[in-house]
Order: C-alpha cells, then structure tokens, then sequence
C-alpha cells in the first residue's frame, strides 16, 4: 500500500482582485498579500486595500489621510470610516451599489487623485546581530 502525501491545499483567490484589472497595465503596480488582504500600490503610494474575510474586513478600505475624507465622502457618500481602522475610509462588500462605487474608486485611482494613498513609512532595516565577546 503506497503512503499517501497530504495534499496541498490551494490559497483561495481574494473575491475583489478583479478591481486591479483596469491598473495592470501601470507599470508601477504592486500587489502584495497583507493581512489577509490585498494590498494594491501604485506609484509608491499604497492606495487600496482588499478585504476578502469577515465583517468588518470585507470590502475595501481606501489608504488616505484623515483631511481628505470629507472631500471623497461628499463625492460619494457610501464611503465612510473603517470601524476598526477609523484612519481609512471603507466600502463595505454588501452595499448594493459596491460594484459601482468600487469601480468608480479604481478610476479615480489610475487617474492619479491625490487625496487617495498614503505614502507607506519605509521599511525598518535589521540591525545586524553583534557577537557577545565577554
């Protein structure tokens, strides 16, 4: 009887991955996994992230600056503050009009709106470990 190998189990495809079809053809887009999300980055600004778990982190949450919410929400009034992450603006999955809103989001994304991003700290170098020479 030959030993079965466990199977290795495929990580499941973030729900919302089809926003960052219309900003592949930007050179400068990165996508990372963070946090059990998405995180999109496009001309070094972190501008969207996609939740894909349970509420509240499901939708997407929009990176800004706390100065510039008021400016996107007057624009569009379904946006409003991450309950957790009350520095963001969220967009919940399960409003009705999220497709729309989200692909509204995208567009002004690749059109470069500087309100939306933040630019992310930069990464902490490791030190280098010393040798303990008593």
């Amino acid at each position: 009887m030959a030993k079965s190998s466990p199977k290795k189990l495929a990580k499941p495809i973030n729900r919302h991955l089809w926003l960052v079809e219309p900003l592949e053809s930007e050179p400068t887009l990165i996508v990372k996994s963070m946090f059990g999300g998405k995180a999109v980055y496009l001309h070094g600004r972190f501008v969207l992230f996609l939740a894909d778990k349970e509420e509240p982190w499901r939708g997407l949450l929009i990176p800004m600056e706390r100065e510039n919410h008021a400016a996107l929400v007057k624009e569009r009034p379904i946006f409003s503050p991450h309950p957790v992450l009350p520095k963001w603006l969220y967009l919940p999955e399960a409003e009705e009009s999220f497709e729309t809103d989200a692909q509204w989001l995208v567009k002004k994304i690749r059109g470069r709106d500087e309100r939306i991003g933040i630019v992310p700290p930069a990464a902490k170098r490791k030190r280098a470990r010393r040798d303990f020479n008593p």
